[in-house]
């Protein structure tokens, strides 16, 4: 009985020591990762990336050589996601998912899109396998960036640029789209339900210049009966500026200011007052 207790008892430790043998310790990346989502109008673009540290190291022109396909980052190549086609630089990207590479140089970089997404390093990199491959200036910063950073800058509805800062250096190309299409359709599409987006289309129509006669029509219905939104009269005042009633613009500030008097709301006191100074 023994040597069976014995037995098992040597197995049970063998099993266990080849478990713990296998398990995996979890710890920290030398390379952190980072998804950005950034909305672009009424879509969204989708970035994954690994982020080395320098580390007092040289970067360009060292531990990344000029003139050569650099996986831009560390470990994983970059992933970009557009929900939509955009324009890139000028090109026309389809929707869909891509990979980024680089090729740094001291005075120009080529940013390539690769359809080829899923790849450890530059190592397979293949040229046939590019979608769109272009130029971009570098420019010196004055402080050092020592965590690899890919961000979106200057966003509005339209467009975003994409910059990569490292060390002191940092490039960046411009992604664009058109959606106009899609939103009045949504809008005249909305317009039909019960719920009207009076103050919304109005807002969307006089930011892009489009017919300010529908923009001035859905603000004054968007605002009747409401006796207690500054901020109804505030873009009221907008509209009713850009399209030329200016006794109805001054108006409608003077009833912002108003009511965002009452309702102790600063914000709106100061846009409503900066709306009826800006009426000439």
């Amino acid at each position: 009985m023994n040597k069976i207790i014995l037995s098992i008892a040597t197995a049970t430790l063998l099993f266990l020591g080849t478990e713990m043998s296998n398990a995996q310790v979890k710890l920290p990346p030398t390379s952190s990762s980072q998804t950005i989502t950034q909305g672009l109008g009424i879509k969204d673009i989708i970035l994954t990336y690994q982020r080395p540290n320098k580390n007092n190291r040289t970067i360009f022109g060292n531990l990344v050589p000029y003139g050569e396909v650099w996986r831009t980052g560390a470990n994983n190549i970059p992933s970009i996601t557009f929900a939509e086609e955009v324009s890139i630089e000028g090109n026309k990207v389809p929707a869909g998912t891509y990979g980024l590479f680089t090729i740094p140089n001291k005075n120009e970089w080529t940013i390539i899109l690769s359809k080829n997404v899923k790849q450890w390093g530059a190592y397979q990199y293949n040229k046939a396998e590019d979608l769109l491959r272009f130029n971009v200036k570098p420019h010196a910063l004055t402080d050092n960036v020592e965590t690899f950073t890919i961000s979106f800058e200057d966003v509005t509805t339209k467009s975003t640029k994409i910059t990569l800062a490292w060390e002191k250096t940092k490039v960046g190309f411009t992604v664009t789209t058109d959606q106009s299409k899609e939103i009045l359709a949504n809008i005249d599409q909305a317009m039909l339900g019960e719920n009207k987006p009076y103050l919304h289309a109005a807002q969307y129509y006089l930011n892009n210049d489009l017919d300010l006669k529908k923009a001035v029509e859905w603000i004054k219905k968007g605002d009747e009966g409401n006796t207690s939104a500054p901020h109804l009269k505030y873009w009221k005042a907008k509209i009713l500026d850009k399209a030329g009633d200016k006794a109805g613009a001054r108006q409608a500030a003077k009833e912002g200011i108003e009511m965002a008097t009452k309702l102790n709301n600063p914000e709106y006191i100061k846009m409503n007052t900066e709306a009826l100074k800006a009426i000439k």
